[in-house]
């Protein structure tokens, strides 16, 4: 397999590259972030154990009345992790939270519900700890991680988002720039060619003229032939031309266009290759330009005859659907494509010949895709042969 064009494939390489290195940036972000998070989340239930210790030693060396002057010291000396203290019985003692959200025009009633609310989350989060007086009561201490650790739990997540939309974007703009390039590449190149092709064409066009009006070239078929020729390469320059334009479309019979041009393309291929067409009978009209669709059939077919070896079968079949469009399926006998072969077929540059460009296909795509509006696919590769798919809009 060739590939004259490899710069393709390093820039398909270099993409892979660079999203193997932001998943490796984005994995060890979550990494360090995760750690952080755990130790910070193993600090609070330190600082909350802690409190609770003090709690419980001021509580049993002296009495429960200084549960008050414990609140003011020691809980409320806490600024960030949201904490709840309650009854043996988990019923929230009133006035004693600290650091979660209440509006200011609650009464005690909504109050004493929202911190009830509060204890249930609290409990998904940590067990709460138990703060005795001896054997009198008992209090517990309800808390949950404070604001600070829980943005910075989602911080990963974030970031991860911003730095995804961040390359998506950039992987966008940087393959709208490549094919804003590409397609300059093409229409300038297409143009010259056409430009290039001018004056020899019409240096042709004069000697076909001299031989058709000189009695010294009696032969018909040879002037008719080389008519035909010169016709052909007025085409290709035609096709040329209108490569980076808009193509005129028209109300075409697919049957007619494409049985005509394989009246022409048979003579000029081995006699060892059968082409055959097949769809006769119901008329195919869908919006076409011309010499432009005859470029797409001159593609596949040549493609076909290349990979069978100038030795085969290519069958063409028109169908008309019942859907808005039309079906040309253009089959070969050879020896099929891998499932590589088939995600790279059409590539520029990619090829299996020794010689060659690689763009045949890849302008085949072009013209169905962008110009008519349709679509052209590889329907089916075996090592029975390998189908092609034309989807043309009726009109």
């Amino acid at each position: 397999m060739g590939n004259n064009l490899n710069v393709y494939e390093q820039k398909s390489n270099i993409k892979k590259s660079l999203a193997v290195i932001a998943i490796l940036i984005a994995g060890i972000t979550l990494y360090y972030t995760n750690d952080l998070v755990d130790k910070l989340e193993k600090r609070e239930e330190k600082l909350i154990d802690l409190y609770a210790e003090g709690m419980q030693v001021i509580i049993n060396a002296e009495d429960g009345s200084n549960i008050n002057f414990l609140f003011s010291q020691i809980l409320e000396a806490n600024n960030s992790i949201p904490v709840i203290l309650t009854d043996e019985n988990f019923n929230p003692i009133p006035g004693r939270h600290r650091n979660v959200r209440i509006p200011k025009n609650y009464n005690d009633e909504q109050i004493d519900k929202l911190l009830r609310n509060e204890i249930e989350i609290m409990r998904t989060q940590h067990e709460p700890i138990e703060v005795a007086y001896k054997d009198i009561f008992k209090n517990y201490v309800f808390y949950k991680n404070s604001w600070l650790l829980t943005q910075l739990k989602y911080y990963p997540l974030v970031q991860l988002g911003i730095i995804s939309s961040f390359i998506l974007i950039s992987y966008f703009a940087f393959s709208y720039s490549r094919r804003s390039e590409q397609n300059n590449v093409w229409v300038g190149m297409a143009k010259e060619t056409a430009h290039q092709l001018g004056t020899p064409l019409s240096s042709l066009m004069g000697w076909l003229d001299y031989f058709k009006n000189s009695d010294k070239f009696k032969d018909e078929m040879v002037v008719g032939e080389l008519e035909k020729d010169v016709q052909r390469l007025n085409t290709i320059t035609e096709r040329f031309s209108n490569i980076g334009s808009l193509p005129t479309l028209q109300s075409t019979d697919v049957y007619v266009v494409t049985d005509k041009y394989l009246s022409y393309f048979r003579r000029r291929v081995s006699s060892k290759v059968e082409i055959t067409l097949g769809g006769i009978g119901d008329q195919h009209f869908a919006l076409l330009n011309v010499p432009l669709y005859e470029w797409v059939l001159e593609n596949i077919c040549k493609n076909a005859i290349d990979a069978m070896g100038g030795v085969g079968k290519i069958h063409i079949e028109i169908e008309n659907t019942a859907s808005k469009q039309f079906f040309v399926t253009i089959s070969d006998t050879g020896p099929g494509m891998s499932s590589e072969q088939r995600k790279k077929v059409f590539n520029p540059g990619f090829t299996t010949k020794k010689r060659g460009w690689g763009l045949g296909l890849t302008l085949a795509k072009r013209i169905v895709d962008d110009y008519h509006q349709g679509k052209l696919s590889v329907k089916d590769s075996s090592s029975n042969g390998t189908s092609f798919l034309i989807q043309l809009n009726k009109e």
